[in-house]
């Protein structure tokens, strides 16, 4: 297991060739793994005790990072990204690809996120999408500092970034489908989102 600051290049470089770890996101602690790699993503899964049907969110670096993914958006859907993101708010976007089955699990959408902290940002622009589930067992408290994460994790991950106590609200979640906004999960819900959503 390995401390690392959340701009040590040696952490992407981690994070690339596999490891799996908990890092402050612009919400809560969170456990990461690349989003590209089946293998990470269902080690997350089993730390978690994950119900297997349950997506994760998915951190980007960039728009261009959704066609990764074969993400299409209509004008409509961009134009709404382009007024939310970056920012506190996941996005659940069809993703018919049986290719990525092992992230949608079989719900055929994906939730993404771009967030504003900058030094997350560059850390994504480094290493990709990342799947990036609160740290914490299903059904326990979101963990709020490394310690407490430490007590659910232990030596189970391969990296741990402290950041402080953070005790923010999970993201809002709003679902696009065909063209229609509709709000999954309210976060700190601001009123230009408000607007958005139900105007």
């Amino acid at each position: 297991m390995e401390s690392y600051k959340i701009k040590d290049l040696k952490l992407a470089v981690a994070i690339k060739n596999g490891a799996v770890g908990v890092l402050p996101t612009d919400t809560l602690y969170g456990i990461v793994g690349q989003a590209e790699s089946k293998k990470a993503v269902e080690k997350i899964y089993n730390l978690k005790e994950r119900n297997s049907q349950k997506p994760f969110i998915i951190l980007i670096g960039a728009f261009l990072d959704l066609q990764k993914f074969e993400i299409r958006l209509d004008e409509k859907t961009k134009k709404f990204l382009d007024q939310i993101w970056p920012g506190k708010v996941s996005v659940i976007l069809p993703c018919e690809s049986k290719k990525f089955e092992y992230l949608h699990r079989g719900k055929k959408s994906l939730a993404f996120r771009l967030p504003a902290a900058k030094n997350l940002i560059k850390l994504l622009q480094k290493t990709g999408p990342l799947v990036a589930p609160s740290a914490n067992p299903e059904g326990q408290k979101p963990a709020e500092t490394i310690k407490e994460v430490k007590k659910y994790f232990g030596e189970e991950v391969d990296f741990y970034v402290a950041g402080g106590r953070l005790k923010g609200v999970p993201s809002t979640m709003v679902e696009i489908k065909k063209g229609k906004i509709d709000l999954i999960r309210e976060g700190k819900l601001s009123k230009k989102l408000k607007r958005l959503i139900y105007n």
